[in-house]
């Protein structure tokens, strides 16, 4: 949790947005005085043998792109170094830079490498890390994932039963693997600084974006997003009731385009947006985001039956099947959240992905009768 998570949520927002703006302003006055890498340019033989604590000799790039961070991969020589990593450093702009403060992107993804990847599998190694607390700026050296050894999905080539079976067992181990381990927020304990998202002080502006994005899309398309107007009418409330314990930490983000498979095992990329929560919220959320409705639809109970197996084989609690299933039904409000603010809100993902990824989301709203659920049990 955050220092401010003991005071009113207005008041605690208003502290997160001004600890945002501090940081990049700040760093636009120490623009070129504070020693930390700023871009590609500055990730030298110099700077990477110290980030990875091995002796780098050269360095070249190969390609990059950016989105809610900058990635490029280099290729590298030196002293038992890996001939390519893959480097992610924080966005250009201000704007794009004081949107991943809002989310705390770049220090979660840091602690996760430090401080939980180790215990894990199904994700990429980490070679060595930085992050400017000052400043927010952070730097993250990481395995180059082979592209002849994987395959990388996006919403656009949704997955079958199988291979949603293989993220939903990934997922259970990373479940079980810190059920029980989590003290109550504000405790702290050692995972005290993995928030849940109905606490996360930015929540308050969310059900503000969802209704913007709901009218942006109505306008522009024959998504019938109207179908979730409760949802955006009552959302701090509903992630309230979607996020009652118990808890364990959660990818937080796991859609299509965070998936990779390699050597018959699935993966997941983009470590920054790590929740704490039910795990019915991230399975109901990888599921609708992945799968055609009609695929879903048809394998939704067997692949949480998939899931209870492979939580309870990996250490983790028995749940209970039919609680299962609707807090599942319930929690696919958040596929349908997420969805509809990354559409309407656009330059986040290609526009046709993000259609495509909105209309699972309201489908699913309707096929689970999620609102009806919602309105009986709020």
């Amino acid at each position: 949790m955050t220092k401010t998570s003991g005071i009113s949520p207005a008041v605690g927002l208003a502290a997160h947005l001004g600890r945002g703006v501090q940081r990049v302003a700040t760093d636009a006055v120490l623009r070129g005085v504070r020693p930390f890498p700023r871009s590609v340019g500055d990730l030298d033989a110099r700077t990477l043998s110290r980030l990875m604590n091995r002796t780098v000799t050269a360095v070249s790039v190969i390609g990059g792109d950016a989105g809610t961070s900058s990635r490029v991969r280099l290729a590298l020589t030196g002293e038992d170094v890996p001939e390519t990593v893959f480097v992610k450093l924080p966005a250009e702009t201000a704007a794009t830079r004081l949107m991943g403060e809002l989310g705390r992107l770049g220090d979660t993804e840091v602690r996760f490498y430090r401080q939980l990847r180790p215990e894990l599998t199904g994700a990429p190694a980490a070679y060595g890390s930085a992050f400017d607390p000052l400043t927010g700026r952070y730097v993250l050296v990481l395995e180059d994932l082979p592209a002849g050894e994987c395959r990388f999905p996006d919403t656009l080539h949704p997955l079958d039963r199988d291979q949603a079976a293989l993220v939903v067992e990934l997922l259970a181990r990373l479940h079980a693997t810190f059920w029980g381990r989590l003290s109550a927020p504000g405790g702290g304990g050692p995972f005290d600084w993995v928030y849940s998202p109905s606490a996360d002080h930015t929540s308050l502006l969310t059900g503000r974006l969802l209704k913007t994005s709901a009218r942006r899309m109505a306008e522009r398309t024959d998504i019938p997003v109207h179908v979730g107007g409760y949802i955006d009418d009552n959302y701090r409330a509903a992630a309230q009731l979607i996020d009652e314990p118990p808890h364990t930490i959660m990818h937080g983000d796991a859609h299509p385009g965070n998936v990779y498979f390699r050597n018959g095992a699935a993966g997941l990329l983009d470590w920054q947006a790590i929740r704490r929560g039910h795990p019915s919220r991230e399975v109901a959320y990888t599921l609708v985001t992945s799968m055609t409705p009609a695929d879903r639809q048809e394998s939704q109970r067997e692949l949480l039956d998939t899931y209870r197996r492979a939580l309870a084989a990996s250490g983790g609690p028995d749940l209970d099947r039919e609680d299962l299933w609707q807090r599942y039904r319930q929690a696919a409000l958040y596929a349908y959240v997420a969805a509809l603010i990354t559409a309407g809100m656009g330059g986040m993902q290609n526009e046709d992905i993000a259609h495509e990824g909105l209309r699972r989301g309201v489908a699913a709203l309707q096929d689970l009768d999620t609102v009806a659920l919602l309105r009986k049990s709020l």
